[in-house]
């Protein structure tokens, strides 16, 4: 007898418990059916989102066109995805946390599916368009004017600089993540333009790699190199000095003297290069899961993610405040290692010099 009641017990808490999760599943879906995120006044829809509502139009047709057709009643909408995905994006927080938010409505593990469908479609299909290197002539004239009008360096078509993202530490190989902060990350390098464009990003080596080993087997070397070679541009990046010297990557000159020629073309470098350090600073502020508070579970493809739809804000004109990421990136420039210097190849080294020499001149 005590058995067959203790069995109805349990049955009976299962089917609470059951009741209970249904309740719940049917009050999400009741909210999400309920809310529409752009019936919101801009401002508030800027700061949940971190885009204003031309973007997010722009990215929820994108992504109701790579979208499979929803076949179940109560499929999740791609509105509803894309809104939860940018709210976890701009708040970096838990994904149990941004599921109970009311225009967004999820369970963690529909969440976590969402997210992971989200960051595919956009990785393949969005990253390529909106993020590219200066390809054609008129293009990179473009670019080098802008910096040489601001500047008085000619030439440059972009900086470059690493920055570190923080990651939960992986089950393998985790010291190699470990970086020479303490704590375990991503070294992510990018590269942008005068507009604050990403231009490029290599989010796939882990923290405890160096700049300099990052740029030697990064594509982005490979074809300013290919291009050099062929004599079809004339053009190159500034890099700050955990790069090597080339004639395509300009770095500063160590140690010169004070009044100096040479000393004027790190002062003139050092004020160009600085987009890199307020595109780092941007990029963070406004995609909050990149920043060193929040550490991630997730793979380098929500990093090119995030660059991507920090270069669909620029043409839609969604702006964001960076003060606060700015100190920690220019920070993190001084706390380079002063004793590694990267070495350049013999064969480009004079080539490089000459060039660095002739814009000294010219300052």
């Amino acid at each position: 007898m005590n058995s067959i009641a203790f069995h109805m017990v349990v049955n009976e808490m299962i089917d609470e418990e059951g009741s209970q999760q249904h309740q719940q599943r049917t009050i999400r879906r009741r909210l999400r059916d309920s809310t529409n995120p752009l019936e919101l006044p801009q401002s508030l829809f800027q700061k949940y989102y971190r885009v204003n509502k031309p973007a997010f139009r722009y990215l929820l047709e994108f992504l109701t066109l790579h979208t499979r057709h929803r076949k179940k009643q109560f499929a999740i909408s791609p509105l509803v995805k894309l809104s939860a995905v940018l709210r976890f994006f701009a708040e970096g927080g838990y994904q149990t946390g941004i599921g109970k938010d009311v225009d967004v409505s999820l369970a963690q593990p529909t969440f976590s599916k969402v997210l992971d469908e989200v960051v595919e479609t956009f990785e393949s299909e969005l990253c390529e368009r909106w993020i590219s290197v200066p390809m054609s002539s008129d293009e990179r004239r473009r670019i080098s004017r802008a910096f040489y009008v601001k500047h008085g360096i000619p030439s440059v078509i972009g900086c470059i600089d690493g920055t570190h993202v923080r990651i939960i530490a992986p089950a393998e190989n985790k010291h190699l993540y470990y970086n020479r902060k303490g704590y375990y990350s991503l070294n992510v390098m990018l590269m942008c333009d005068d507009e604050l464009k990403i231009r490029y990003v290599d989010a796939s080596h882990p923290g405890a790699s160096h700049d300099s080993f990052i740029w030697n087997v990064s594509e982005l070397r490979t074809h300013l190199e290919d291009q050099y070679l062929q004599r079809e541009a004339n053009f190159w990046l500034l890099g700050d000095a955990g790069y090597p010297l080339e004639p395509w990557l300009m770095t500063p000159r160590r140690s010169p003297d004070e009044g100096s020629i040479q000393m004027k073309f790190n002062e003139a470098h050092s004020k160009c290069r600085n987009i890199i350090e307020r595109t780092n600073g941007v990029l963070k502020n406004r995609w909050r899961c990149l920043l060193g508070a929040r550490e991630l579970h997730y793979t380098p493809k929500i990093v090119n993610v995030c660059c991507a739809l920090h270069n669909i804000c620029i043409p839609f004109k969604t702006y964001t405040d960076m003060t606060e990421v700015q100190s920690t990136e220019e920070q993190a420039t001084q706390n380079r290692n002063p004793d590694l210097i990267p070495l350049t190849s013999p064969q480009y080294l004079n080539a490089a010099q000459n060039i660095r020499n002739n814009i000294g001149s010219s300052l």
